[in-house]
């Protein structure tokens, strides 16, 4: 029997390398994926849309806040991995029921970087060059953005009502290593008005699905800003999709410079 303690500090025990793994969030999900967990994977949510394949022939057990509890019972899952932000509480509370439960808890690239290492020592999957990898072209990215002197952003994820990026979110965190400044000091996922006036405005792909036709609405709002439709999931996924954040950030950046 292994002890595991997850980010929320609650300890799970395991008997051995889990077989039967369902992943309540799309970030993880790729990073399982990208460890090679093929067979162990056995349910996803509805959201995991990466890889194509695993969203088309895996078990999809609802939604990361609508999880289907009986779906994930008959799966007879060893293990389920969640996370606090994506995923209800109650659901968390019945799914404790039917299996151990891995929590993860993310709002910085540090944490990001000890959920995979975490991850990896649950599944027995050696992770050190993956985690090299992020933490390299990070320390790349800090080179270029020395120049940008923390320009102003609101970095929006919906539109009706408008809502944004504020501070204590993973996304914030991106934009900080961005070299950019949210211009919001609200916590969380606040509701917006018009009083900003930020440099940037980013309209993000995901949880909303921002197009070009919003471009010139948003324009209005902010006639001194410039509006920029940004990948969501570069801003937002905090697993294996990070090995490809750093240059994704560096091209947008030179794009809008």
């Amino acid at each position: 029997m292994t002890e595991f303690t997850d980010q929320m500090n609650r300890t799970i025990r395991l008997e051995s390398a889990p077989r039967r793994i369902v992943s309540l969030v799309p970030s993880q999900t790729q990073l399982l994926y990208y460890l090679g967990l093929e067979h162990e994977v056995i349910g996803i949510t509805k959201f995991c849309i990466h890889p194509n394949d695993w969203f088309r022939s895996k078990d999809r057990i609802g939604g990361t806040k609508s999880v289907d509890i009986e779906k994930v019972r008959l799966l007879e899952p060893d293990l389920i991995i969640g996370n606090k932000e994506e995923n209800l509480k109650e659901d968390i509370e019945c799914l404790e029921a039917i299996a151990p439960i891995w929590m993860s808890d993310i709002d910085s690239l540090e944490s990001a970087l000890e959920m995979i290492k975490q991850v990896g020592l649950i599944i027995n999957k050696d992770t050190s060059d993956l985690r090299s990898e992020i933490n390299d072209g990070f320390n790349q990215l800090k080179i270029q953005t020395q120049k940008y002197s923390q320009r102003s952003v609101l970095y929006f994820i919906w539109n009706e009502p408008k809502m944004i990026a504020g501070k204590n979110t993973f996304i914030d965190e991106m934009l900080m290593h961005c070299g950019l400044s949210n211009a919001s000091n609200d916590d969380r996922y606040p509701e917006v008005d018009a009083k900003h006036n930020p440099a940037f405005i980013f309209l993000s792909s995901e949880p909303y699905p921002f197009k070009k036709e919003h471009v010139q609405n948003f324009q209005k709002c902010y006639p001194d800003a410039k509006v920029v439709l940004v990948d969501g999931e570069m801003f937002s996924w905090y697993g294996s999709k990070l090995k490809d954040a750093p240059n994704y950030f560096s091209n947008l950046l030179d794009s809008i410079s």
